[in-house]
């Protein structure tokens, strides 16, 4: 058991609470609001970059792609933990949303919650919950547990990934900020915590 990951787990864990303590409000906060636009009125021609790696958010090809990591490493530990961590993503998105079910009607998607959000991609939801954002959760998770596999100086490419799939899912009008960086903590967790059993 590797006690760095246990710590990444730590930092992971405090992310998470934090967000949820910022993210605990009767209305999205002001400062929020504020980055949500900075980010969502770039250049339209940003979205031809990050949606390539927007798309290991979602769970089929994340998953894949993980299992594709681990088998050409030729690690079948490090398979067992990225399907662990998909379904410990799934687990994990599902009580982060109970603990903030109070808070859910103001965590609406930025279609609704905020005034000349740009949406971006047919397949951007403009309503519903947005909190926490799965496609981070999992690009974390599962980047902690394939990182130890990469060559050292390709350990830190999950980790940039992961930066533009939260940069990617606020610009495109997907999420919040709080949203993405409530996923960075939780996919910090479970990554952390699998990624110390498995390597």
């Amino acid at each position: 058991m590797s006690l760095a990951w246990l710590a990444f787990s730590g930092v992971g864990l405090a992310i998470l609470a934090a967000s949820i303590g910022a993210a605990r409000r009767p209305h999205i906060p002001a400062w929020e609001t504020r980055v949500f636009h900075a980010v969502n009125d770039l250049p339209g021609w940003l979205y031809w970059v990050l949606w390539p790696p927007m798309q290991l958010g979602n769970l089929v090809v994340g998953t894949l792609v993980g299992l594709a990591c681990a088998w050409l490493a030729r690690e079948p530990a490090v398979a067992v933990g990225v399907i662990l961590a998909m379904v410990l993503k799934l687990v994990t998105e599902r009580i982060v949303r109970r603990e903030m079910r109070s808070y859910l009607a103001v965590r609406e998607r930025p279609g609704t919650s905020h005034t000349g959000s740009v949406l971006r991609g047919r397949d951007v939801p403009s309503t519903g919950s947005s909190f926490p954002s799965g496609h981070v959760i999992l690009v974390a998770a599962i980047g902690c547990v394939v990182a130890p596999t990469l060559p050292p100086h390709w350990a830190w490419a999950p980790f940039l990934l992961t930066a533009l799939v939260m940069v990617g899912r606020v610009y495109v009008g997907a999420h919040n900020p709080l949203d993405v960086t409530a996923g960075l903590g939780a996919g910090l967790l479970l990554g952390g915590v699998v990624a110390a059993f498995v390597g």
